[in-house]
């Protein structure tokens, strides 16, 4: 595995870790962050009981979400979800 396939997986492990108490704090149940980002209720609980692995698909639609709002932005910072590393990550990827 190359150094962005570890990251990639860090930066998910760390939002699946932190989902429940960020999904709170935007005030979301698992079926309305669900229909936010096109995946089932089933699929949040999973990623949440740790069934199941995030995709990086469902950590970037997260990311969107959760940096839109002023809680769960602070959070993602202090989680270390949303880095300098990330940011740069994504803009790259983008042009």
């Amino acid at each position: 595995m190359n150094k962005t396939e570890l990251n990639k997986d860090a930066y998910i492990n760390k939002m699946a870790e932190n989902l429940p108490v960020l999904r709170a704090k935007f005030g979301l149940t698992q079926e309305e962050l669900g229909l936010k980002i096109d995946v089932s209720r089933q699929t949040i609980v999973a990623i949440e009981t740790k069934k199941r692995k995030m995709t990086w698909s469902v950590f970037l639609a997260l990311i969107t979400i959760f940096r839109r709002n002023e809680v769960t932005s602070q959070l993602l910072d202090v989680f270390e979800i949303n880095t300098d590393e990330l940011t740069k990550f994504i803009v790259s990827k983008d042009k």
